[in-house]
């Protein structure tokens, strides 16, 4: 199997060069496989894996659009559709100067595994573009929403592709480019999720990632008679997950002492209270400003900018018990693992996507700690976009408490799906194993259902 894992990665790296995310996310998946190849070659000789790692199209196009100086500016577009086997295509649109095709390959093999955790029949995709709405008006956003969406509109559709919001699409994002769907199709229905409450839009959907990534996080720990109670905790990140992550964290009684954004972070050792993250969510969706703003505010707290040059970030380098990273990918190397074991963190559970480099997952699991994938326990965004998809087909609306009922039953099964399966191929408390194996399987036999397509 080692051979087999090895050559398989050769194969993808000639085929796929300089995709070093696609890589990585690939690479954590195969080896998680090799426990099953051994077992079922009926995958192998299907070539299923080969199949997966294929995107089944890739919508690449250019974006033109017009500041507000008269200027035209001209960025590009991507909708990768991995695998529709469960189900259409349903996974975030990205905007962000990082976007490239490896990157969005990456998420969206991933989302595959996630969507397929969900239990919801939904195949995985993802898009975006290198677009930066950073310090962009709301009128420029919408030129280019509505540009991006003009030509993304003829590939997607609610039983089709049913694209979500990611880092830099937010609801302002998602209303322009709804907008521009409908104006361009002539209907109304379920195209995107993360809609508006007043047009589609789901209850909980906002707080879904985050509120799910600590509900992951509270099954783990209550395998061993413990919870959150008491617990402090390291947040990354000040957008939507990271916000409603703190929130859940404070709700089942933890304290949260960090919290960041792309030029530096916080920390805060009285502990970021619901007076606090209020002042960070009308920071960072209202006024779009800068955490940095925080410690103007809060003297007690301590700002650091992010140094460039350096070799791990600080943020990962105090005394905590449980890290919840929900920036962006690769944000914890191996470095940062270490400094997290030294400093007594014993739980860690990704909000984003890969946000561990693959020398720091293997330190997690040498370590024994519990360490949750993103792909298992950030699964609860795209759950309850799912959730959102019913009920605009039912065109019935859900209470508050409904939806977050079946989000913590969804989580409740993510978890264990990932302990079953992690035992029943002879790695028990391994979550990596057990969240790849039981992604795979599902999609995998509808594959070997459908025949060679």
């Amino acid at each position: 199997m080692v051979d087999y894992v090895n050559i398989f990665m050769a194969r993808l790296q000639a085929k796929n060069p300089g995709e070093t995310e696609f890589h990585q996310a690939v690479q954590e998946v195969v080896e998680s496989l090799s426990l099953v190849l051994d077992r079922h070659p009926e995958y192998r000789s299907a070539k299923i894996l080969e199949r997966m790692v294929e995107p089944e199209r890739v919508i690449m196009f250019r974006v033109p659009w017009m500041d507000d100086q008269g200027e035209v500016q001209v960025n590009r577009g991507f909708r990768i559709e991995m695998n529709s086997a469960i189900g259409p295509y349903k996974g975030g649109l990205r905007f962000h100067p990082s976007v490239n095709l490896g990157i969005l390959k990456f998420l969206a093999f991933e989302q595959v595994f996630k969507n397929s955790l969900t239990t919801l029949p939904m195949g995985g995709g993802k898009g975006g573009s290198d677009f930066d709405p950073k310090g962009k008006s709301d009128n420029e956003v919408m030129r280019f929403c509505q540009s991006f969406m003009t030509e993304l509109c003829r590939h997607i559709g609610p039983d089709t592709d049913v694209p979500a919001g990611d880092i830099g699409v937010g609801g302002r994002e998602i209303g322009y480019l709804f907008g521009q769907y409908k104006r361009m199709r002539n209907e109304f229905t379920g195209v995107l999720t993360g809609k508006g409450l007043n047009w589609g839009g789901s209850l909980i959907r906002p707080e879904a990632t985050g509120y799910g990534c600590v509900y992951f996080a509270a099954e783990m720990l209550a395998t061993r008679g413990q919870t959150l109670k008491g617990k402090t905790c390291l947040v990354s990140g000040s957008g939507n997950v990271s916000q409603y992550t703190i929130e859940k964290i404070l709700q089942l009684g933890g304290k949260v002492v960090t919290v960041s954004d792309s030029d530096g972070y916080i920390y805060d050792e009285e502990g970021i209270d619901l007076n606090k993250l209020k002042f960070i969510m009308e920071l960072k969706n209202i006024k779009r400003g800068r955490i940095k703003n925080y410690a103007e505010k809060y003297k007690n707290a301590v700002y650091t900018p992010v140094d460039r040059s350096g070799d791990y970030n600080p943020l990962w380098d105090h005394k905590a018990d449980c890290a919840f990273p929900s920036a962006t990918q690769n944000e914890i190397n191996g470095k940062d693992a270490r400094n997290l074991l030294k400093n007594g963190v014993s739980v860690v559970a990704e909000g984003a996507n890969m946000p561990t480099h693959i020398e720091g997952v293997r330190l997690f699991l040498d370590s024994r700690i519990f360490y949750a994938p993103g792909k298992a326990a950030n699964a609860g965004g795209v759950a309850v976009s799912g959730l959102e998809m019913s009920q605009n087909s039912m065109r019935l609306p859900w209470t508050r408490e409904e939806v977050d009922n079946r989000l913590g039953i969804i989580m409740r099964s993510i978890h264990k799906t990932c302990v079953e399966c992690a035992e029943r191929f002879g790695t028990p408390g391994n979550y990596v194993n057990g969240a790849n194996i039981g992604g795979f399987l599902k999609v995998a036999d509808a594959m070997l259902d459908q025949g060679l397509v």
